[in-house]
């Protein structure tokens, strides 16, 4: 992890609520691994906000940040103007992996703000010649992004809780519909993954978590969730945000 600025490139709302940062960097473009995320430093904001990298662009040396506006801090984020300079610190966390052994089909299942890690694991594992599959859950269509470009890497779902854009009902709905995959990758609120990981408890699968930070550098033990082994505990921050989906109870 390092203390970097950034010089924002764009900004936009790409759906209701949900902001685009694109960045200017040529240190984390070059080391970040898909589900690692950066931190934020705010003016007169004394905890930084985390944004999970949804893409990179190496070659340009530009980063992409989705987030949704949530209080005061995202606020403050989302007003922030091409051209200014952005303290940030990363990347942090441990991302998702990419040599899980012989996996040719997966299946990446996102909900809302969890669906910007996914993308650019998509793409890496789309580079390796896997065969990549999405079900993406949001709550209605105002607040649906990234269709096409998840659709660009295979076979894409999109779920809404009302029905009002795609198929109604949940993620774990529209599961069964693609079947023959060999892993999954997910992330999404904590009640998703819990549904996801007891209906797929039998497949090979990698969680991202979305809990609350602190810090986000592994030192407040504000994000502790506990692991499989009695008694044991891990840092959101530190030890995931991704996890393999037995190794933490939800």
């Amino acid at each position: 992890m390092r203390k970097i600025k950034m010089r924002l490139l764009q900004i936009r709302e790409i759906a209701k609520d949900t902001i685009e940062m694109k960045l200017e960097d040529d240190y984390i473009t070059k080391v970040a691994n898909p589900g690692q995320f950066i931190s934020i430093a705010l003016p007169n904001h004394t905890l930084p906000r985390p944004i999970s990298i949804a893409d990179i662009d190496r070659e340009n040396g530009e980063i992409t940040l989705l987030f949704k506006i949530m209080g005061k801090g995202t606020d403050t984020l989302a007003g922030f103007i091409p051209g200014t300079e952005v303290d940030c610190f990363g990347p942090n966390g441990n991302g998702f992996p990419l040599d899980s052994g012989q996996v040719d089909k997966v299946l990446l299942i996102g909900g809302g703000i969890g669906v910007p890690p996914l993308y650019y694991l998509g793409k890496r594992l789309e580079e390796q010649g896997i065969e990549v599959k999405s079900i993406l859950g949001f709550q209605s269509g105002k607040y649906v992004f990234y269709e096409k470009k998840f659709e660009s890497l295979g076979e894409t779902i999109i779920v809404t809780d009302d029905g009002s854009y795609g198929m109604k009902g949940f993620v774990t709905d529209a599961v069964n519909i693609i079947p023959g995959f060999d892993a999954y990758y997910a992330c999404g609120p904590t009640g998703m993954l819990r549904a996801l990981t007891e209906q797929m408890k039998n497949k090979t699968g990698y969680i991202s978590l979305e809990e609350r930070m602190g810090c986000t550098v592994g030192a407040c033990a504000a994000c502790v969730i506990p692991t499989a082994t009695e008694g044991s505990y891990k840092k959101i921050c530190h030890d995931g945000p991704v996890f393999a989906a037995e190794e933490v109870m939800l």
